[in-house]
């Protein structure tokens, strides 16, 4: 009986550790999702890869720099600069059907976009290179999934090169005034994009 009890015991111990370091790994992992979001304090000078931490950021009293301007093309064709949504909080996000990280944060996108498409201006852009990604292969993705938020297609590769994107995902956030508040790089999750979101709806 007492050997059984022992047994017992030592079970739910384990259980009990196994808990607390699953919710140890959730939170380090929260933290480490939030650390990815940077304060842009800084212009990005072109060809600098996308997201990267300033480590001499100023402090947040330093005006923040204009977010660079740029041409895409919406699903008609049309032409769309960044600088026409000047006046309405923007969400920039550079990614690719081929890029796994990118399409695992894409159903976040959505819901995002669902809660808070009203107020901000989501910018989906695909970086159409036409050789590694088409018009046809990023639609056909987009179409598949039955996403619905704004997709833009960067054709030209000028919102690449506005802000030196060398890595993707990259997702930037920009201001009702035409400022960048804050950049990432790689995939992020849905709570440290809301937070993205909440410094550019404050």
């Amino acid at each position: 009986m007492k050997k059984n009890l022992k047994w017992i015991v030592l079970a739910l111990l384990l259980v009990a550790l196994i808990a607390a370091a699953g919710g140890l790994y959730d939170s380090l992992k929260d933290k480490v999702e939030l650390s990815n979001l940077v304060a842009a304090a800084t212009p990005i000078p072109t060809g600098e890869p996308a997201g990267e931490p300033d480590a001499t950021a100023a402090p947040t009293a330093t005006p923040r720099p204009a977010a660079p301007d740029f041409t895409v093309y919406d699903g008609q064709g049309n032409a769309v600069r960044l600088s026409s949504f000047v006046g309405k909080p923007v969400v920039v996000n550079f990614w690719a059907s081929w890029c796994g990280p990118c399409k695992s944060e894409m159903p976040d996108f959505q819901k995002a976009w669902e809660q808070y498409g009203d107020g901000v201006q989501f910018m989906i852009v695909n970086m159409t290179d036409g050789r590694q990604e088409t018009l046809e292969s990023a639609r056909a993705y987009i179409d598949k999934q039955g996403f619905t938020f704004p997709v833009y297609y960067d054709t030209d590769v000028d919102a690449a090169m506005a802000y030196g994107v060398s890595a993707i995902p990259a997702t930037y956030f920009i201001a009702a005034d035409g400022s960048l508040t804050a950049r990432a790089s790689g995939a992020i999750s849905l709570a440290t994009l809301k937070k993205g979101l909440s410094m550019i709806m404050e």
